[in-house]
């Protein structure tokens, strides 16, 4: 688990400044860089412009510091990449929600405990003995 201590140590003394504005990539450079063939480079280039477009869409929604901690892990290698972006920006908001609504602890989620180690889904019926 300490592989991640470099990234976390990299995202928290981030001096990448954050704009309103969603940054410029070279996709065309991250798209070559990926290699392959001419259908997977037009791929790769679809990809990409299908995620700047959503980030252009929802970039005021996501929080200043998860811009940065993501701006710095997605360009850490000299290529970045909006899907890397997107996709980071998009698991930080989860996460965030996650701990802005943790899960009912009365056990409202899809499995619920019903006895000594038995488990089953929510509405799920326990077969009595003798029955089938």
């Amino acid at each position: 688990m300490l592989f991640h201590l470099p990234i976390v140590i990299l995202a928290t003394l981030s001096t990448v400044a954050v704009s309103d504005t969603v940054p410029k990539f070279d996709i065309v450079k991250q798209c070559r860089f990926e290699g392959g063939s001419t259908a997977e480079f037009d791929r790769c280039t679809q990809d990409e412009a299908a995620a700047l477009e959503q980030l252009k869409t929802n970039w005021v929604q996501f929080t200043g510091v998860d811009k940065s901690t993501c701006l710095t892990m997605t360009t850490v290698g000299g290529l970045a990449s909006y899907v890397e972006l997107l996709t980071c920006l998009e698991m930080a908001g989860d996460v965030n929600n996650i701990d802005k609504n943790p899960r009912d602890p009365k056990g409202t989620g899809p499995m619920q405990s019903v006895g000594s180690g038995v488990t089953v889904g929510v509405g799920g019926q326990i077969p009595r003995r003798g029955s089938r």
